[in-house]
């Protein structure tokens, strides 16, 4: 007798097919991938994918929330529980968010968006909504909080936010455009120390 297939438990089909959808998007950009070859790169029908997910749109928007969502709960719960200077805390959460862009999928996600939002835009607004949206006003409120104790000098904290992630900017763009055509390899977290080190002289009071 044939030993018997073992079924997959239905709980694990979403996490799957978000495995199986992120390896495309990432290989193929949003346009080039097809629900038919997400269902077979995940070995199930095409039908399957739509018990959990509308469509193209929704998946991707699976794959962001996967591949990026845990990495802002983390960000959130360093900045909701540290209680010291928040100068001790920028340089470990710019530290974070640099190994991430070395490690996981982030900045070939964040490519994706970059390269396909104007067609897309759909996928451009989730991403800005859902990422940048939460990320950023995690940042901004460190930065005001330095300011409201005297730790900092008087800036705009928008305006610093968007120099401070500036370089993590950068190094998505340069490990997925520039290092794969040839550009010497950029070490995002020296970067990361770097630029810390550089913002925190630059904040300090006179």
């Amino acid at each position: 007798m044939k030993p018997k297939k073992q079924r997959r438990a239905p709980a694990k089909r979403p996490g799957e097919i978000i495995e199986a959808a992120l390896a495309l998007f990432v290989e193929k950009g949003f346009a080039g991938t097809r629900l038919d070859d997400v269902a077979a790169r995940a070995g199930l029908s095409k039908a399957a994918i739509y018990l959990y997910f509308e469509d193209k749109t929704a998946l991707f928007q699976g794959v962001v929330r996967q591949a990026i969502g845990s990495n802002l709960l983390t960000v959130e719960g360093l900045a909701k529980a540290h209680q010291g200077p928040v100068a001790m805390l920028i340089p470990a959460i710019l530290d974070f968010m640099a190994s991430r862009v070395e490690d996981t999928p982030m900045a070939s996600i964040a490519k994706v968006v970059i390269a396909e939002s104007r067609a897309f835009p759909e996928i451009g607004r989730f991403y800005l909504k859902e990422v940048i949206g939460r990320g950023i006003p995690i940042f901004e409120g460190l930065i005001a909080r330095g300011v409201e104790s005297g730790e900092f000098r008087k800036v705009d904290p928008m305006l610093t936010v968007r120099s401070l992630i500036g370089p993590m900017l950068l190094s998505i763009i340069w490990k997925t455009v520039f290092e794969p055509i040839g550009a010497e390899k950029l070490d995002a977290r020296a970067l990361a120390r770097h630029h810390a080190d550089l913002m925190l002289h630059a904040l300090r009071p006179s």
